[in-house]
């Protein structure tokens, strides 16, 4: 055989360098538009920062920020709050309603292509323009369920029991908004089940109920992960979220630009964060252990 020519590339190094070219945009865009203000927003929330003539002048003032961010400002630990517990009831309610209608149109009826695009047109249309003018207009407000007698009766329970139905019902129009990329994906992993599955579990006696406990919740455990962690994140940058309008007030505050913002953000980010790790452990597959 042959050696190689000096000088010369291999097909595998040639595909290779064809793949990286392909790449280098985006890794570029990544690193100018995403990493560098990434990083820079760290150095901006430890840091005091001033607007002056002659450019951007920073200070470095450690965890100063911070410890303003709970210590002095009324308004940022209540925003927090809130938005945390926004995302924290929203995102159970909005994975199991887009579960329930995902299994509806999963079902054979006439019109289903219709009812399927009607489900994920609000993902088309809302934006953050059109949302905030929408909630700016009580468009989430076109049903209201306290005159009906079952939002009576559950207002009525304690509260542990009554808050989280009456949360559905208060933000039932909000919970089928956000819903359409979630119904998407469940619709994708129901399709894939073989119907020989159900076939087989009819001809055992299983009921529906113990078809959707044992066959379709089990399967169905990886994508209700995903749907959870998109929820969470799609939640958390809702622009109407109280803490996102606290922290874009605070963008341009006189004698701390950006910085304090800067360091809201990172807090905020750092609590939404925790939230995905415990969805990420309550739905991670646990890995079995073989006795011998």
């Amino acid at each position: 055989m042959k050696g190689k020519k000096p000088g010369t590339i291999s097909i595998r190094q040639k595909n290779a360098i064809t793949g990286y070219l392909f790449i280098l945009p985006w890794i570029l865009g990544f690193i100018l538009f995403t990493g560098f203000p990434f990083f820079y927003s760290i150095f901006l929330s430890f840091s005091s920062v001033k607007i002056a003539p002659t450019g951007i002048q920073t200070r470095w003032i450690g965890i100063g920020n911070y410890v303003q961010a709970f210590t002095k400002d009324v308004n940022f630990p209540v925003a927090l709050s809130d938005s945390f517990i926004f995302v924290l009831l929203s995102t159970p309610m909005i994975v199991v309603a887009s579960l329930i209608m995902a299994m509806l149109l999963n079902g054979k009826f006439r019109g289903r292509t219709i009812f399927r695009a009607i489900f994920f047109l609000p993902v088309i249309i809302i934006s953050g323009p059109v949302i905030s003018e929408l909630l700016t207009n009580n468009a989430a407000q076109i049903v209201n369920p306290s005159k009906y007698t079952v939002y009576k009766v559950f207002s009525t329970l304690p509260e542990v029991i009554g808050a989280p139905v009456l949360y559905v019902f208060d933000n039932l129009v909000m919970i089928l908004w956000f819903s359409g990329v979630q119904i998407l994906i469940f619709l994708a992993s129901l399709q894939k089940i073989d119907g020989s599955i159900y076939e087989a579990a009819r001809i055992d006696g299983a009921s529906s109920w113990e078809i959707f406990w044992k066959i379709v919740l089990p399967y169905l455990k990886p994508v209700i992960m995903v749907n959870a962690i998109y929820t969470v994140v799609e939640m958390s940058g809702f622009p109407n979220n109280r803490v996102n309008m606290e922290i874009s007030k605070n963008m341009f505050l006189i004698g701390n630009v950006y910085s304090y913002s800067a360091a809201q953000s990172w807090i905020y980010f750092s609590a939404e964060l925790l939230l995905l790790g415990v969805v990420f452990l309550l739905f991670r597959e646990k890995k079995k252990r073989w006795k011998r």
